[in-house]
């Protein structure tokens, strides 16, 4: 009994699984991998009317191409679904029962600690091999030299090379799904063949940002070598495949290398961040319509993000970017959760985080919303660093007393009030980002005319 195709609405993004000519003149010609949105369905359901990024249109086969969706938020990526962590010797026996040749997992070594142990199941039993760990390279007999966890057990898995057997199944942790198998899964894989690196554009603390092309395309390219690190910024990938919106920076897919790491491709941003911007430009430059453009620009964004449930932990100009046509979009989603699980903090940014988010680590929509009024203050003071001359020490202590930052110089009345409402000491006074759009959009009717 055949069943009939699932039928996708218009705006939904797919990928290609297939290289398609097209035989006749309506058709879309595409590679495999390219990224395709759906226009239309046609009478046979079979195609698709859809469109490529250069917005060329045509008629495309259904079953050559995989629809993208966001990574389950269900869902635990690992990079390393086969590292334990700190478990002893005989509990890494135990989950290598029964033994399987070939079947492995990685540990932290009990008895050196800062190295690791390899632990394989081998002809009924089970063999340890330490990891030394120095120089920030690995090794198991100080012969061959990796820079990671990931490249050491890739290596092994294709030659024993004087281990008892070959690496041949994963143990993985209990509740992870290998992150390689759902970003291929949900269609964010992308092939590093069709990734060429251009230049490196910042250096971030935890790995390199590039501008790359990928299949003509500009493109922007986080490259994180370190394991723990990699394994953070999965979580990152995830939450961006999630999120779909013209004010924040679209993530065009992932690559998982085993040699080197985690590669996130997002859209190229040509104007950097809207911090180093304004400062660059200036009053002679910007005028008020575009500081005004800017302050919606970024609000629309986290009206989305809250109308989403997620919370972006980590708003500030600096991590706001701005495309060559002038657009801002909010990005670096390391810190972004779904609201229900927000509670932990790192190393938090004191000027920019509210006083309860930094008092009792609580952060939410109203916390995002602090922070968007800080963002407000550093737009029209182009790009100054908030509370000047007062010193970090008595930031947070003045804030709970109720001071607040006086108007930037030749902002506008209307603009300075939204920013007091953001900064009220009880979370549950300030507006919301729907409220403030719509308090913004008033502000540019009456001052712009538009």
């Amino acid at each position: 009994m055949s069943t009939s195709p699932t039928v996708w609405p218009p705006g939904t993004e797919c990928i290609a699984k297939y290289n398609f000519q097209g035989t006749a003149s309506q058709d879309l010609p595409f590679s495999k991998g390219d990224v395709l949105t759906i226009i239309e369905v046609t009478k046979d359901p079979n195609w698709y009317k859809a469109k490529n990024k250069v917005e060329r249109e045509g008629i495309i086969p259904a079953n050559y191409v995989q629809k993208r969706e966001g990574v389950r938020s269900s869902t635990k990526l690992s990079l390393m679904p086969w590292f334990h962590g700190k478990i002893t010797r005989e509990q890494a026996e135990k989950l290598l029962f029964p033994p399987d040749t070939g079947l492995y997992l990685v540990r932290e070594s009990t008895n050196y600690p800062g190295d690791y142990t390899l632990c394989v199941s081998c002809d009924g039993k089970v063999e340890h091999y330490r990891i030394i760990y120095s120089d920030s390279k690995l090794s198991i007999d100080e012969e061959a030299y990796f820079d990671n966890l990931m490249q050491l057990v890739e290596h092994y898995t294709k030659d024993a090379d004087g281990l008892c057997t070959r690496l041949i199944k994963p143990k993985l942790v209990e509740g992870t799904v290998a992150a390689v198998d759902e970003f291929s899964r949900s269609g964010w894989s992308l092939n590093m063949k069709d990734l060429k690196i251009l230049q490196i554009i910042g250096k971030g603390e935890f790995g390199d940002v590039m501008l790359g092309e990928y299949r003509g395309n500009k493109v922007a390219v986080k490259c994180i070598k370190h394991d723990a690190t990699a394994q953070a910024f999965v979580a990152e990938a995830s939450v961006m495949t999630q999120l779909r919106h013209k004010n924040l920076v679209q993530l065009l897919g992932v690559i998982v290398e085993d040699k080197s790491g985690l590669y996130i491709v997002t859209e190229y941003m040509g104007k950097g961040s809207l911090v180093d911007y304004l400062r660059s430009r200036g009053r002679s430059v910007l005028g008020g319509d575009c500081l005004l453009k800017f302050c919606l620009d970024v609000c629309e964004a986290m009206e989305y993000l809250e109308a989403n449930n997620f919370v972006h932990r980590d708003l500030a100009a600096r991590n706001v970017l701005v495309s060559d046509d002038n657009i801002a979009k909010v990005s670096d989603f390391g810190l972004t959760k779904e609201a229900s699980s927000v509670q932990d903090t790192g190393k938090l940014p004191v000027k920019w985080t509210s006083p309860e988010a930094l008092r009792e680590k609580k952060f939410s929509t109203k916390s995002d919303v602090w922070s968007y009024g800080i963002l407000l203050w550093e737009i029209y003071s182009f790009g100054r660093v908030p509370y000047p001359r007062i010193p970090l020490k008595d930031v947070v202590p003045r804030v709970e007393k109720g001071y607040k930052m006086e108007s930037p110089d030749g902002c506008p009345a209307p603009v300075y009030e939204v920013m007091k409402r953001c900064w009220h000491l009880d979370p549950n006074q300030r507006p919301s980002f729907k409220q403030l759009l719509e308090y913004l959009q008033q502000i540019k009717k009456e001052l712009y005319h538009r």
